[in-house]
């Protein structure tokens, strides 16, 4: 895989290593986006402007991630707590992510919990739920 094919999306690398590192041994690939199932369906149960509450397919997501790292940037995730659901194809993630809102040089800090369906080695529902109050408060504080 060349270095550079995802490096548009450099700012939210401890997110991906993170959830690489929960789905260790589960799925295929090297990076978050070649988990991926081509027609995977994402959800994201929260409203938060200018964010879709659905994408269907790896392509779409790319697209709409493609765009984070003009806002905020990860410099580390923890917190990692992996359990797996009665149905094994179904994995619960949580984790913590840290960073910075590049306008105002705001901290950014977010709880994230993730249920996420497996099958033939590839991600093909994701289930996407986070603190959007933490997420409002750190876009909107004014800059430091």
């Amino acid at each position: 895989m060349p270095r550079n094919k995802y490096a548009a999306f450099e700012a939210l690398k401890p997110y991906f290593e993170i959830v690489q590192k929960g789905l260790s041994g589960l799925v295929d690939g090297e990076h978050y986006f070649d988990t991926i199932a081509d027609d995977a369906f994402f959800e994201f149960l929260y409203n938060f402007p200018g964010w879709p509450q659905t994408i269907r397919g790896r392509a779409n997501l790319m697209t709409q991630y493609s765009g984070y790292g003009d806002n905020i940037r990860l410099h580390s995730a923890d917190k990692l707590v992996m359990h797996h659901a009665q149905d094994s194809r179904v994995v619960i993630l949580e984790c913590e992510v840290h960073g910075k809102i590049l306008a105002t040089g705001v901290p950014y800090d977010n709880r994230l919990l993730s249920v996420i369906t497996i099958e033939n080695r590839k991600i093909v529902h994701w289930r996407d739920y986070m603190d959007s109050l933490a997420a409002w408060n750190a876009l909107m504080a004014p800059s430091k």
